[in-house]
Parts: C-alpha cells; structure tokens; sequence
C-alpha cells in the first residue's frame, strides 16, 4: 500500500461535468418567474455551496425576499429531478482513473453539496462500475463543506486516519474541507474553478488529467 489509504472525492466539477444541466435547469425556472437566463460558463462560480446558495445567487439582490427564493428553489430542484442526466458525464480520463484507484486497493467516497438523493442518483448512474464505500450529500444534520462534519464521518466509517485520505476536488471549498478535516487536498484543474482559486484556497497539489492522481497516490 502507498502513502493513502482512501481517496475522497467531490462530484460536480470533479468526477462528474454537470454544468450544463444545472444551467439549464434553473435558467428555465429563472424565465418562468420573469427573470433572465444567465451564461452557462456563470454557473461555475454559482454552484459549489448547495441548492440552497445557488437559487440566491441566480437571483437579482433587489429580489431574494423568502417568497420569491422559495419558489425558485423549489421549482428548481423539481425541473432538476426530471433534467439532471441530459448533459452529465464523468470528465475524459475519470473511467480510467477510478479503475486504476480501485486496482491499487483503495477505499473510494464521494463527498458533494448537491442533495443527497441527487448525490446518489449521479453516482448510481454515472459511476455505478465502481465501488465507492460512502457517498453523501447535502442532507439534514450534517453541515455543508467546508464544514469537515461529511469528511469526518467518512473517514470513521472507512476506518481511515486523515492523513491517509486524498480528497480531490475542484473548488476552494473542497480544498478547505480538506484541510479542515486534516486531509491531503488536491485540486483538479478541470472542474469549474482556476488554478489561482485553489492554490490561495490551500492546495498542495494540482492535476490537470485525472490519472495525474495516481502520481501522488
């Protein structure tokens, strides 16, 4: 066995491209309430924190009263349940990288701010050829990342020490969870935030191709 013992993943932005149908989703729930569509490419920086964050941040300021969030959000995930799988793929490279992580004999989790039934939902159809001992998402009674709460009960239940679980992750966010919950924090570059982001944000290593990873493993 190497250096780690387990690898935590973040989904969207890391193992899964899920921008499009996230975009186009709440962009259709904006024109239903009158409001305008935004870029697919602002979406990078309007996801990341949780539904929740996300139906403010689509929202101009003068409008982010409790009525119109609510409806928004739920009218949001309610278009997402039905449109998730449209555009979504596991980034060029993650088949391989997950088959070559899990040949080495290491334990595999996924740790997301989506709600946690869509959490499962994605993996389930996206990532099911492998094996991944825990999956969680956003649900009640455990804090949103960065907050460590997520990444500490997984490593209780993988009965791994934290430095020797990798977490990857495509955001500033992951990379403070990750140090956070004393593990090695790796960003991808190809997930929806920048070099600089995670760099500032406590990365101690970059990848720019997802077998990049078996380096450090």
């Amino acid at each position: 066995m190497g250096r780690f013992k387990a690898v935590i993943f973040d989904l969207d932005g890391t193992l899964l491209d899920t921008l499009e149908d996230l975009a186009h989703s709440m962009n259709r729930v904006l024109e239903r309430h009158g409001f305008s569509p935004h870029p697919v490419e602002n979406y990078r920086y309007f996801v990341g924190d949780g539904a929740q964050v996300l139906a403010k941040r689509v929202l101009p300021e003068d409008f982010r009263d409790k009525d119109i969030f609510e409806k928004i959000l739920r009218d949001f995930l309610h278009d997402y349940s039905k449109n998730w799988a449209e555009n979504t793929r596991p980034y060029p490279g993650i088949e391989d990288m997950l088959w070559a992580i899990q040949e080495k004999g290491l334990k595999m989790a996924v740790l997301s701010n989506k709600p946690h039934d869509f959490t499962k939902l994605c993996v389930e159809k996206f990532l099911g050829n492998w094996e991944f001992q825990k999956v969680l998402g956003e649900r009640p009674g455990i804090p949103r990342k960065p907050d460590p709460t997520g990444a500490k009960r997984i490593l209780d239940y993988l009965e791994v020490s934290p430095e020797k679980c990798l977490y990857l992750g495509d955001t500033s966010i992951d990379m403070k969870t990750a140090n956070a919950a004393s593990c090695f924090p790796v960003g991808c570059l190809w997930g929806f935030r920048d070099r600089k982001e995670l760099e500032e944000a406590g990365a101690k290593r970059l990848i720019a191709n997802p077998l990049d990873l078996l380096e450090i493993i």
